[in-house]
């Protein structure tokens, strides 16, 4: 058995279930509403995120019907791995997949689920509820390119 972490050995694919769930740190900014120029392709984030949402957590309250609520919302599998470019570049999901290390403050690697927050990488108590702004209004809200 190799001692190594198994996101170091353990391809996207090959991964339980249990194991590609663990790869996200909790920071939200895929909860982030995104722009996209449809000339250039860029994407841009802004501070407007889901209406589901936890502030406090950064958790989806409606995790498991999620599609069904936000039919938007993207559920990412390991086959989509080469479109993650879109994801922030801390994401653990688009770090894997690049074949790049896990930062300190990930949780996995820390041993807390904290750590992300304390490291000031999440949305906690950041931005504005989709359902509070129109969305006309978004673009105005952009605060960096991907």
């Amino acid at each position: 058995m190799s001692d190594k972490a198994f996101w170091l050995t353990t391809p996207l694919d090959k991964m339980t279930s249990s194991q590609w769930e663990s790869l996200c740190d909790g920071c939200a900014l895929c909860c982030l509403h995104k722009l996209e120029d449809e000339d250039t392709g860029d994407v841009y984030y802004t501070d407007v995120h889901c209406r589901y949402m936890e502030q406090d957590t950064c958790r989806c309250t409606v995790y498991q019907t999620r599609q069904e609520k936000v039919p938007h919302c993207v559920w990412l599998t390991p086959d989509q791995a080469k479109e993650f470019h879109w994801l922030p570049e801390t994401c653990a999901y688009r770090l894997v997949a690049e074949g790049k290390p896990l930062f300190d403050w990930h949780p996995l690697v820390s041993g807390d689920r904290e750590s992300v927050h304390m490291a000031g990488i999440s949305i906690r108590n950041k931005g504005i509820p989709d359902d509070r702004i129109p969305e006309e209004e978004w673009e105005d809200r952009i605060i960096w390119k991907a």
